[in-house]
């Protein structure tokens, strides 16, 4: 073989090598985390914590573009941590739907984080599967102190005049997104016999709520979310919520928690889905309980504020094991079925 065969041999090893280098990891599941107290392991947990220990998650990508570092396994599971509030998470995540480094194109997105659930709805440790997610921060708003006497609320959705104004601006800009619903659906019945954790708190806590729901040993249900940059709090607030809720989806939502996050990273994943870098018929969303919405009664919505921090809410802990218990069934059916899902989502006709 002669020393130009040999070079140009050499040449073409070195280019499919780089080749090869630079070819982007395909992805099967990303897991949307929110926040993170501490270290990814070994410390008091945020969001994060649980699927980097259990899913080992061991593999560390640099992401200084981004909220915190990412972190993948073996299987294609990518876990990112958007930060909290919706502009954290779009920018978090339109980030990571441009990264070279990842073929997201078949990838699904499982959102698993903790809220605040409403009463009527479900109660604390509960995780519930969203097929509508709605904005609370797009529209107008009026001090209580200085509105009409007959409006229910200062919240005047945008481009409009007066509170819940019909008909309803379609297209709107984000005030709602619906998911695929034969998904959430698949991922409801996949996990709704799931056991989740409870606790002596827990059920002291509950007790002294008088809805039935509230009152429920955690359980799986499916309900739609209201995602803010506010964090808000009282009975009041959770009346503009089921209202709100209902007027962006005209009647078909039903507000159960309230989250801070998900129509930044549901506007993010659906530009992206223009730009063909993502299937957003693809993205689940799953709220686990760790607080009431309102106050127990004989406490003022001030007081109960006052003790609503992360950390020390009253299934914080449990909350998080619910959010990954239930997340998991549907994520590791997903990977170790991924010949059956890979080209057609669950829960679609064939």
């Amino acid at each position: 073989m002669s020393n130009r065969t040999l070079a140009i041999l050499v040449f073409i090893l070195c280019a499919q090598i780089a080749a090869g280098a630079a070819r982007p990891i395909p992805i099967k599941v990303v897991v949307v985390t929110m926040f993170e107290r501490g270290a990814d392991t070994g410390d008091e947990p945020g969001e994060f914590q649980y699927w980097v220990e259990r899913e080992k998650l061991d593999r560390i990508f640099p992401f200084p573009q981004g909220n915190r570092d990412l972190r993948l396994n073996r299987q294609g599971i990518l876990g990112v941590v958007t930060g909290i509030g919706t502009a954290k998470a779009a920018a978090t995540i339109m980030a990571l739907g441009l990264d070279p480094r990842f073929d997201l194109k078949k990838a699904y997105w499982v959102v698993a984080g903790i809220a605040g659930i409403d009463p009527a709805d479900g109660s604390l440790g509960s995780a519930a599967w969203a097929e509508w997610v709605v904005d609370g921060d797009l529209g107008h708003e009026i001090d209580a102190r200085e509105i009409p006497r007959d409006w229910k609320t200062g919240y005047v959705p945008l481009r409009k005049s007066k509170p819940y104004e019909l008909p309803r601006r379609v297209p709107d800009e984000g005030e709602s997104y619906h998911l695929n619903p034969a998904l959430v659906e698949w991922a409801y019945q996949l996990t709704k016999e799931v056991k989740l954790e409870d606790t002596e708190a827990m059920r002291q806590r509950r007790e002294q709520f008088e809805a039935p729901n509230a009152r429920r040993p955690p359980f799986v249900l499916k309900g739609d979310t209201l995602s803010s940059m506010t964090f808000w709090h009282g009975k009041l607030m959770n009346e503009w919520a089921n209202d709100w809720v209902k007027y962006h989806t005209d009647g078909q939502g039903n507000y159960v928690t309230t989250a801070m996050e998900d129509t930044g990273t549901l506007q993010a994943l659906t530009f992206l889905s223009q730009a063909g870098r993502v299937d957003l018929g693809r993205v689940l969303v799953l709220r686990a309980a760790s607080n009431y919405d309102q106050p127990r009664p004989g406490l003022s919505a001030a007081e109960s504020l006052a003790e609503t921090k992360i950390g020390q809410y009253s299934a914080y802990l449990s909350a998080l094991d619910a959010a990954w218990r239930v997340g998991h069934v549907v994520v590791e059916e997903l990977v170790q079925h991924w010949d059956r899902y890979r080209e057609r989502p669950p829960g679609m006709s064939k």
